[in-house]
């Protein structure tokens, strides 16, 4: 082997190492990130296996000696659990698909209809997402109570859909159907489609990834609800699940049940865990389809 060869071959070691390398301290960076975000789930799920008197135990164990299982079927036996959990999901499926219908419509309008006063209503719109729910909360109980929705679910569902998920909501698809070409438009009226034809079959199902954003955005927003809940729904069988969670303590202390509460945390968060993977794709797609730098 010539000098030259031997040369190459040791500078194409060098790369390889270099690249190799870097590449570890990378995935280093990445589980190190991780860490902070993963270990807190871990420990709740740990925690939920342990007997109650080893919660508190120092020093603390990664794993329990003893794993009780059974603490994950308890929250199905000392209360209406399962009944709650219904009553988020559905809760949860209604104001999403309430907010994908009115976010798409007003988020169209105000992307591609002229009408006088457009700009300023739709900046009066988006202040509305500097005001916390905190300071709203008192008017729109009286509100509720004025139509008997207290003690309802209507009461979480209405202004769920109307809340700040369908402000933000149309704050994303006015982005998005602003950038759509308005070629497509005028190819699809000459085929003799009005406005609404144009909004059903060009621009919705090419909003299907900022759609799938806003649904992740806007289950997750009502699934984690939980002042509403509490002022709104006296009664146990219609609390969703942030409201049940804290329910799981003594009944003659008041002390929670902490593996109770750890293993009935950690069920509610699993189906909200699921959907984001299985949707995180879609998630980055469509916030990044919306133009928003």
């Amino acid at each position: 082997m010539s000098h030259s060869k031997r040369v190459g071959a040791r500078r194409r070691l060098e790369i390889r190492i270099g690249r190799g390398t870097s590449q570890g301290i990378l995935y280093l960076l990445l589980v190190a990130t991780v860490i902070p975000f993963v270990f807190p789930l871990y420990w709740m799920f740990v925690t939920a296996l342990r007997p109650l008197g080893d919660v508190f135990a120092n020093p603390p164990s990664l794993w329990p000696a003893d794993p009780q299982w059974q603490n994950f079927i308890a929250p199905f036996v000392t209360g209406p659990f399962l009944h709650q959990f219904f009553n988020s999901v559905y809760i949860a499926t209604v104001c999403t698909l309430g907010v994908l219908g009115v976010s798409s419509l007003a988020g169209y309008a105000f992307a591609r209809i002229e009408f006088r006063g457009r700009e300023i209503l739709f900046v009066l719109l988006l202040a509305a997402l500097l005001i916390p729910s905190e300071v709203t909360i008192i008017p729109l109980f009286r509100l509720l109570r004025s139509f008997g929705w207290i003690d309802s679910h209507l009461a979480l569902i209405v202004p769920g859909i109307f809340g700040v998920p369908c402000v933000l909501g149309v704050f994303l698809m006015r982005q998005f159907f602003k950038s759509m070409p308005g070629e497509l438009e005028q190819a699809a009226r000459i085929d003799g489609l009005g406005r609404f034809g144009i909004f059903t079959r060009i621009a919705l199902p090419l909003a299907r990834g900022p759609l799938a954003a806003l649904a992740i955005l806007s289950f997750l927003n009502s699934w984690n609800e939980f002042l509403e809940p509490l002022v709104f729904l006296p009664s146990k069988e219609l609390w969703t699940l942030p409201v049940a969670l804290q329910s799981f303590t003594d009944p003659y202390t008041g002390i929670p049940i902490w593996n109770v509460q750890m293993a009935a945390t950690f069920l509610s968060v699993l189906p909200v865990l699921a959907v984001f993977l299985v949707a995180q794709r879609q998630f980055v797609q469509g916030i990044a389809g919306t133009g928003i730098k």
